[in-house]
């Protein structure tokens, strides 16, 4: 199958609702979904950039405890974890 057949076969699947690329969901087209994803890689690199390295591991931490009944930051002060909030340059 050529590039060109690969792409139109991949924009028929994004048409019909599948994500064909990594990051891309929700795009109605292989273009748009191509789209989504770069900006969100983008935007990711951005904040990671933002807060520095230390401060984007610690954003995690606390995302990452964080549940549909509390925030990670909730969640760490009942269990005890700490969170270095300092660490989040803005």
């Amino acid at each position: 199958m050529s590039s060109e057949q690969e792409r139109a076969e991949l924009d028929r699947r994004a048409r019909q609702g599948e994500t064909v690329v990594p990051g891309g969901t929700g795009g109605k087209s292989l273009e748009a979904q191509e789209h989504l994803a770069e900006g969100r890689s983008r935007g990711g690199q951005t904040r990671k950039e933002q807060l520095g390295t230390e401060g984007y591991q610690e954003m995690g931490r606390k995302g990452g405890l964080s549940t549909m009944d509390q925030t990670g930051g909730e969640r760490a002060a009942q269990e005890g974890i700490d969170i270095d909030e300092s660490k989040f340059r803005t």
